[in-house]
């Protein structure tokens, strides 16, 4: 019988393999809490700031593995900061949504000077990570990112019956999931996704609005 210290070690063990075949994900479809249908928008502000996510009409092989983009644009206050697109695919059998990286651009001064965080699966030993189970459940662990010393973000998923209302409505039954990296010791984000609509709250960000898929 296993001792109760490695039961202990087992269930705070974060996930970092995903045996899945890689050739039976799909670039478009709707999961419980993740929507990749072209033309699919969302918007938030909080802290002084705006971000907007976008599903483009536009998938990329990343790897070896076809993947859909999907933009984000955020401001802090007039000014554009950063624009990223970020590559994802999903299991059409279970729902799980799978990150194969991004491409970042940080703006100054209306100017790009960096590229921070960007990566790729396959590319220079990175891997791809799990962004969001079809079936979630409390204590569930896993690496979104696996991009040593470049990006490393993971979420555990500590809620799966938060309501939050924002002036995008009510929304029942959610997801909270808090997000650390082993890159920044202190480093801790909370994000809330609603059944339907997806992302509803990152960090001090909240849905004000979002649009139908086309």
């Amino acid at each position: 019988m296993p001792t109760l210290v490695v039961l202990l070690a087992l269930a705070q063990a974060w996930q970092t393999a995903f045996p899945i075949d890689l050739k039976t994900l799909t670039t478009e479809g709707e999961a419980p809490y993740f929507i990749l249908k072209p033309g699919y928008q969302s918007t938030f502000t909080g802290g002084g700031g705006k971000l907007v996510i976008t599903v483009l009409n536009e998938t990329l092989e990343v790897g070896g593995v076809m993947t859909r983009v999907v933009e984000e644009r955020e401001w802090k206050g007039a000014g554009l900061v950063e624009v990223s697109r970020n590559y994802f695919a999903m299991d059409p059998k279970t729902g799980d949504v799978y990150y194969f990286g991004e491409d970042v651009d940080e703006y100054k001064k209306g100017k790009v000077v960096s590229h921070g965080g960007s990566w790729r699966h396959g590319a220079n030993g990175a891997t791809f990570g799990l962004m969001m189970p079809g079936k979630p459940s409390v204590g569930m662990k896993f690496y979104n990112e696996q991009a040593k010393g470049v990006a490393m973000d993971r979420a555990e998923i500590v809620s799966v019956s938060d309501r939050l209302t924002t002036s995008a409505g009510t929304f029942d039954r959610c997801v909270r999931t808090r997000e650390t990296t082993p890159l920044e010791k202190f480093a801790r984000e909370y994000k809330i996704y609603a059944p339907g609509v997806g992302l509803i709250q990152d960090g001090d960000m909240v849905l004000v609005s979002h649009s139908s898929a086309k």
